[in-house]
């Protein structure tokens, strides 16, 4: 790998997107070195109880949606990777996702729902009393005119993505945010395969195993109670790291 890709590639590690540990991001690497053993992924805890976002997300929903489906991502994804790095990086999740192509679809589905999940998890908090820092204020007042906007576009982006998805608040590469969404597990680090890539920093699941235990078919009630279980603290972590890279 060209010194100047690989600093490209683990300017995500700057992130704090990572949930595996950084491996190979070494001298030895930028000097042709063969990389360490691949490290297989593993389940990230909750962080908090699965009871703890009601009446947003039901216990149940939580649960199953964290130990089954995101589980299986994980699985599968290990599966995929068969014990090797993923195109000469033994980096984490994020550089597998900004590295992936189209025709990979064993990686790119089970490499994003591992990436999104992970995030997923901890941009949103089991309590509504959660302040925006005024910095990240200041950006969103900026690129959207006000808060009530940017969940207006979150919300209208997500209720209209077709099937299963995602939608995402994102940073662009030149620092301003955007709302986008992406189709399957697809997310904006994904730069081959999205309109607009970028590093993102918040994301609403809207697949039907993230909400139809208890919204079935009320999609738009389940966008609205995410919308006011977002952790701005995370968020706002996520777009501090971002904007440094």
């Amino acid at each position: 790998m060209k010194k100047r890709t690989f600093l490209k590639t683990a300017g995500l590690l700057g992130t704090g997107l990572l949930l595996q540990p950084v491996i190979g991001c070494s001298n030895k690497l930028l000097q042709g070195h063969a990389l360490p053993a691949f490290t297989p992924f593993s389940l990230p805890p909750l962080g908090y109880a699965y009871n703890a976002l009601e009446p947003a997300v039901d216990a149940l929903t939580m649960e199953i949606h964290h130990t089954k489906h995101h589980q299986a991502y994980i699985d599968k994804l290990n599966k995929a990777l068969n014990g090797q790095a993923y195109k000469g990086t033994a980096f984490g999740i994020a550089e597998i996702c900004a590295l992936v192509e189209a025709n990979d679809a064993a990686v790119r589905n089970n490499a994003g729902g591992h990436y999104n999940h992970s995030m997923f998890w901890k941009w949103i908090a089991p309590t509504t009393d959660n302040s925006i820092p005024v910095d990240l204020q200041t950006r969103i007042n900026s690129d959207f005119g006000s808060l009530t906007e940017l969940k207006k576009q979150l919300s209208d982006a997500a209720k209209n993505r077709f099937g299963s998805g995602w939608a995402w608040l994102t940073v662009h590469k030149d620092g301003h945010l955007f709302v986008s969404s992406t189709p399957n597990q697809d997310n904006p680090l994904m730069a081959a395969l999205v309109e607009q890539p970028g590093t993102p920093i918040f994301g609403i699941d809207v697949w039907e195993h993230a909400y139809y235990l208890n919204y079935q078919n009320r999609r738009a009630d389940y966008i609205a109670a995410i919308l006011e279980r977002i952790n701005w603290q995370a968020v706002f972590e996520s777009y501090t790291l971002a904007i440094q890279r």
